[in-house]
């Protein structure tokens, strides 16, 4: 088992930073931040990719990532172009974590992108095609959704590529079924509730693996409070993933004490 903090980049950005080296000195074994435009108004969202490029170079060891970015409001290869920079300064540490997205008014439709879940899926399915195209070579792809014409260079530095990992919210079988053709699946409880050992166990039964899924491939699963990290192993877990909730009062202090306490 593996541990992972996310954060939200929801309060000043030296705090972000701050936070995931706190996390390093600690122990865990992964720092992954929020990827929002707007959340409510008043609280401050800075951009998830500059601040991992910042912890690349102030970190040596924890896997650096998005949790998760929505491709659709990212062009699929400005997003491969920013992972292999992500993947080059932390010298091979970087990770894509990606899903739909939300909420579909304040971080698409307010801003011009298409909010639509459904359409954002088949949407989210093609851009994945074309980063991974771009991470191995020549790109010549023609799609419905995307056009791309490209030979990036550097490649990144993971082989084959850097490892992707596709959220959703459980109990929802879409989602699942397209995490199982990449590295791994990111379950998220529906409104914001935690997911017990046995959702979780549930959760990866509906889809199960074939033999087309890559290995190793990583169920990163939210870790409830309390619940020994065994019982999340048995249900298939191999990350554990503690957060925030940046609504709350002093959350980034709460924050901070469980990354200092809890391993």
């Amino acid at each position: 088992m593996r541990y992972a903090v996310s954060i939200p980049p929801f309060t000043d950005a030296a705090t972000v930073i701050a936070l995931g080296r706190e996390a390093e000195q600690a122990g865990w074994d992964g720092v992954f931040l929020w990827d929002h435009v707007q959340w409510t108004a008043g609280m401050p969202v800075h951009d998830p990719w500059v601040l991992l490029g910042a912890l690349a170079q102030t970190t040596e060891r924890v896997l650096l990532g998005t949790m998760v970015t929505p491709p659709t409001r990212r062009r699929p290869h400005v997003l491969a172009k920013q992972m292999t920079s992500l993947d080059h300064l932390s010298g091979g540490r970087a990770v894509l974590g990606v899903g739909l997205g939300e909420p579909d008014d304040l971080d698409f439709s307010d801003l011009g992108d298409e909010s639509d879940k459904k359409l954002r899926g088949a949407m989210l399915d093609e851009a994945l095609d074309v980063i991974d195209q771009l991470w191995s070579g020549p790109t010549d792809h023609t799609g419905e959704h995307y056009r791309v014409k490209a030979d990036f260079v550097p490649r990144p530095v993971q082989e084959p590529r850097p490892p992707v990992w596709v959220a959703g919210v459980t109990p929802n079988r879409k989602p699942l079924r397209r995490a199982r053709r990449w590295d791994g699946v990111v379950p998220i409880a529906p409104y914001g509730g935690s997911l017990t050992p046995q959702a979780l166990a549930d959760y990866l039964a509906l889809v199960p693996a074939d033999d087309a899924q890559s290995e190793p491939w990583d169920v990163v699963a939210p870790w409830a409070e309390g619940v020994p990290a065994d019982e999340y192993a048995d249900a298939g877990a191999t990350w554990l993933v503690v957060s925030a909730w940046p609504s709350e009062e002093d959350w980034v202090e709460g924050l901070r004490k469980v990354i200092s306490s809890t391993l």
